[in-house]
Parts: structure tokens; sequence; C-alpha cells
């Protein structure tokens, strides 16, 4: 029986690409806010475009939190979060105004330097790796160019939890770990042969 991996509807990520990498895999990606198709699912994927403050206000509008955190913190279900879905697992994020996040993993989100580049990053980077046996990074080292957009970093606090970081301007985690609870700056559904080896990492080394 195929894995049933959900990619949580709350009208905010590219869900569409996400299963489409998913089901090219050889998973079953559903895209769905409902409780018991997230119950099913072996692994949720929490993905994210547009402003902090957004994505948090439709995350509390569209999805019933106690019980997506009965699942991930309780039940230690594996969860990725992809960009703002990442970036909504900090404590605070800063994007407009100071809007108080999932807490998930401590830190907060702030503006990126805008020198020598502009903001925001759009474009392929690579990973500086830190966490040399991460199972997120199976078969995966500093060849692998992965797609960015963003303005935003995570200032994470236990520096323990940062797997990978990249260089834009400044030094920023672009992948973090907190025992079940993975981000990923980047958006790996568009980032081509690297980004499959990674949600593949995500699915097949996550329990």
């Amino acid at each position: 029986m195929k894995k049933i991996i959900c990619i949580v509807d709350y009208g905010c990520g590219n869900t569409r690409s996400i299963q489409s990498s998913i089901n090219f895999l050889g998973y079953k990606g559903v895209i769905s806010s409902n409780n018991d198709l997230i119950q099913k699912s072996s692994h949720i994927i929490l993905p994210g475009v547009g402003s902090y403050f957004n994505a948090l206000d439709k995350i509390k509008s569209n999805l019933d939190l106690n019980f997506l955190k009965e699942e991930i913190l309780k039940k230690k279900k594996p969860i990725l979060g992809i960009c703002v879905g990442m970036q909504v697992l900090s404590t605070y994020g800063y994007e407009f105004k100071k809007t108080r996040g999932l807490n998930w993993i401590n830190g907060n989100v702030l503006k990126m330097k805008n020198k020598p580049n502009i903001i925001p990053q759009v474009g392929w980077n690579n990973l500086k790796i830190h966490l040399k046996n991460s199972k997120l990074l199976h078969k995966i080292d500093q060849q692998d160019y992965f797609y960015f957009l963003h303005s935003f970093k995570f200032n994470i606090k236990n520096k323990k939890d940062i797997v990978a970081s990249t260089e834009y301007n400044e030094k920023f985690p672009s992948i973090i770990n907190k025992e079940n609870i993975i981000g990923v700056q980047f958006h790996p559904e568009k980032s081509q042969t690297s980004g499959l080896k990674l949600l593949k990492n995500f699915i097949e080394n996550y329990k």
C-alpha cells in the first residue's frame, strides 16, 4: 500500500506542484485540511507562499490547530514546512508587524540584509551542510542546488537544530530539524532532481 502524504490545504502554498512531485516519487499525495486524512497520512507537508502574517491568519482560520498539535507534537508524525511553511514554525515573525507563530521551533523570522544583492533572493543556491549524517540529506551535497524565493530568514535559537545553511548577503538557516519537525527555506517541488531526492529522504527516512 502506498504511503499517504498529506499536503495541508489552508489556502497558502504550491499544493499542486508538491502533490505532483510526491506522486512522481510513487507515493500518494493528498491535498486536504480534513482531520481524518491528516490522521491517516504517514507524513505531513506544510507549504507556504506570501507573507508570514497572511499564512498564520489562514492557518488559524482553516485548520484545526489542536488536532494538528496532537498529531505532530504528541504523536510525533513527521512534518516538513516549506518556505513560509518553515517560517511559521517559529516563535514570532516580523513581516509587516510582530506576529505570533506556531512556536514549534524556538526562534524569530527577520528580514534579510539587502546588500550587496537585492532581496528577495530569487533563484538557485546550494547548501553548506552542518549535520553531515542528517537523514534528510542522504545522497545530497554541495553540488545540489535548490530554488529559493524569500526576503526573510529564520533566526533560530538552538543552533544545533540547523542542518544546513545558505549564503545570500549573509548566512541563514536553509534546513532546520527538531525531532520530527523539519523546515526548508527553499522549494523542493521546484528544485528538480535535488528537490525530489530531499522529498524522498523525508518520506523514507522519517517514520
